[in-house]
Parts: structure tokens; C-alpha cells; sequence
């Protein structure tokens, strides 16, 4: 079974969604993956955005998600770490240059182009909405991918 962590700043946004939204694609799939979220400046224990709560429910995906700060623990935990920005990325090899076989960005991953899913933070629905749509998206190539392999 693969691990999956994805990380991102504050883990209330963005990382989040994807560990939801690919949760739940694996468990209608069938495909067995772990999937965890954490975030470089996390403030463990704080409450996912209520915007990106709101759209999960809208697509009928529940998450009891408590933020976490990224450590050495979930690094170690992880097959491959898919990250929001390529600056995430950096930050993880700065601090961790042995997780440079399994980190990536999420879109360096599937496409071998690496560029940023846009930080929704503070934003409207609607935008959390784009960004979610976005993940998903990548998400499916991310299993078509693996299912591949």
C-alpha cells in the first residue's frame, strides 16, 4: 500500500482537500492508499478553512481534519510526498535533502512540469471551489498513473 503525504503551508487549505479528495477517489476506486496532510507552518490542531470544508460536503466528502505541522515522523512515514508550490518543495530538501527521491511538487509528479495550485486562503467558496476542481483533476492522472505502474 502506498503512502501518500501532501503538504502545504498552514495544512488548512489546500492539503487537506487533497487528502480528502484522493481518499475518498481511492476508496471508490478500490485502490488501497494511506493518505495523510500536513503543512510547513502549521498550526497543529486548527480546523480546516470552513471554505474548503464547505466544498468537500458539496462533493460529499467528509473530513474531521485537525491541521499538523510537517516533521520528520510523517517524512519518514511517506513513499512519495506531493507538495502545493515548488517553494513547499524547497523547503522540505532544505530541511530534509534524503526525501529528495520522493518529493515533489503535485503537478511535477504527473506531468513533469512543475507549477504551483494557487493558495485559496482567505478567498471566496468560488475559489476554493477552482482549487479543489483543480486537485481533483490532478488526482485522477495522479491514479490513472499509478494504476499503470
Amino acid at each position: 500500500m502506498k503512502r501518500v503525504l501532501f503538504v502545504c503551508t498552514g495544512n488548512t487549505c489546500r492539503s487537506p482537500m487533497a487528502e480528502a479528495i484522493l481518499t475518498h477517489m481511492s476508496k471508490q476506486k478500490q485502490f488501497p492508499l494511506e493518505v495523510r496532510s500536513a503543512g510547513i507552518y502549521a498550526v497543529p490542531g486548527a480546523d480546516i478553512s470552513p471554505q474548503a470544508k464547505e466544498v468537500l460536503t458539496s462533493e460529499g466528502i467528509q473530513t474531521d481534519h485537525c491541521a499538523q505541522r510537517l516533521d520528520h515522523e510523517l517524512l519518514e512515514w511517506a513513499d512519495v510526498i506531493l507538495t502545493m508550490t515548488l517553494q513547499h518543495k524547497n523547503a522540505i530538501l532544505l530541511e530534509s535533502p534524503s526525501s529528495d527521491k520522493k518529493v515533489y511538487t503535485l503537478t511535477e509528479y504527473i506531468t513533469d512540469d512543475s507549477f504551483d495550485i494557487i493558495d485559496p486562503y482567505g478567498s471566496s467558496v468560488e475559489v476554493y471551489r477552482r482549487c479543489a476542481e483543480e486537485i481533483h483533476q490532478h488526482l485522477e492522472d495522479l491514479i490513472k498513473k499509478w494504476s499503470r505502474e
